[in-house]
C-alpha cells in the first residue's frame, strides 16, 4: 500500500455520478497529478455539475454519450438503486474501459452482466476518503489482470489506505464494519458530547474533548503494536472510573447489542444486493 504516483500518460478516467466519494476521489487524482483534461463525470444533477466544473475544471456532462469511449477507466459512483439504469445508458460507450464500482451491495457478476464486460472491480471505501484518510476494501473478478489492479489501486490510494479481499462475500461484512463504522464512531461521539454537558460541560468543551479522544485513541491503536483488549486494559484499574464505566457497560450488553447491529447492517448489505440486482 505503498503511494504511488499516478501514471497519466495513457489514462482517461470517466465517473458516472459526481456526489462527496467521486468528489474524494477526482480531488485525490488531481493532486497526485492527474490532469484535468483526463477526467470527466456524467451528472444529471444540474447544481452538482456547475459544482463540479467550478471546483476542479473538470470536463462534465448530463448524460451518457460518445465521449466515454475516451474512457481507460469508468468509475461508477452511483446510488445501487439508479446503477442498471446509469449502466444501461453507458454501457455502448464503455465496453473497452475497466469498471470501478463504489456502488453499496451491487455484486460484481451483476455489474458484468450489466455492462457486457467481466473487467470489474468492487470497491467498498468510507467517508474519511473525503480528507484522504480513508479505509477502501477492494475485490476484482477474475478478468482483471494485474495492471488492472495496479490501475485501481492508483486511483484509490489517492483517498487513503485500501486492501484486497479475497471472496467478495466479504464485501458485506466490511460494509458493516468500515463503511458504515464512521457513523458508529460519530454515533459514540454524540453520546459522549452529550453526557459531558449533562455533566456540567460546554458543548464546546465537551465535542473537543470527545472528538480529540477519539482521534487520540485511534492514533495509539495505529502505532502500538499491541491489540486493542491490550490497551484498553492499561487505562482500567479495578476499581477505577474507567473500570466503573465499562463494567455498567458490559452489564447493559453494549459490545453483544454493538456487534448485532453489525450483523444488521452486513445482512441488509447482503439484501441489497439481491433487491437492486434483481432481473
Amino acid at each position: 500500500m505503498t503511494p504511488q504516483t499516478t501514471d497519466s500518460s495513457n489514462q482517461h478516467i470517466a465517473f458516472i455520478g459526481g456526489g462527496n466519494m467521486a468528489s474524494a476521489i477526482i480531488g485525490g487524482l488531481l493532486k497526485r497529478g492527474l490532469p484535468a483534461s483526463q477526467i470527466q463525470v456524467v451528472e444529471p444533477f444540474a447544481e452538482q455539475r456547475a459544482r463540479l466544473a467550478q471546483q476542479f475544471q473538470i470536463e462534465v456532462s448530463e448524460t451518457a454519450g460518445a465521449s466515454l469511449a475516451r474512457a481507460t477507466l469508468a468509475v461508477w459512483a452511483v446510488k445501487p438503486q439508479t446503477f442498471r439504469q446509469a449502466a444501461e445508458q453507458s454501457r455502448a460507450h464503455t465496453q473497452a474501459a475497466l469498471h470501478l464500482s463504489v456502488a453499496a451491495g451491487i455484486r460484481s457478476s451483476t455489474i458484468a452482466g450489466w455492462l457486457g464486460t467481466e473487467r470489474v472491480v468492487r470497491a467498498m471505501p468510507n467517508t474519511p476518503a473525503l480528507i484522504g484518510q480513508g479505509m477502501t476494501a477492494l475485490f476484482a473478478r477474475p478478468a482483471a489482470s494485474a495492471a488492472d489492479r495496479l490501475a485501481v489501486e492508483r486511483v484509490v490510494q489517492t483517498t487513503g489506505q485500501y486492501l484486497w479481499l479475497d471472496e467478495e462475500a466479504q464485501l458485506d461484512a466490511v460494509t458493516a464494519l468500515s463503511g458504515s463504522g464512521p457513523a458508529y464512531v460519530f454515533y459514540f461521539i454524540e453520546a459522549m458530547i452529550e453526557a459531558g454537558t449533562d455533566m456540567g460541560l460546554s458543548r464546546e468543551q465537551a465535542q473537543q474533548l470527545a472528538v480529540g479522544t477519539f482521534a487520540g485513541a485511534s492514533a495509539l491503536a495505529h502505532e502500538a503494536t499491541e491489540p486493542p483488549e491490550v490497551l484498553r486494559a492499561r487505562v482500567t484499574s479495578k476499581g477505577g472510573t474507567t473500570y466503573a464505566a465499562l463494567t455498567s457497560m458490559e452489564q447493559d450488553g453494549i459490545k453483544e447489542k454493538f456487534m448485532q447491529a453489525m450483523h444488521a447492517a452486513r445482512q441488509r448489505a447482503s439484501e441489497m444486493g439481491d433487491e437492486f440486482g434483481a432481473a
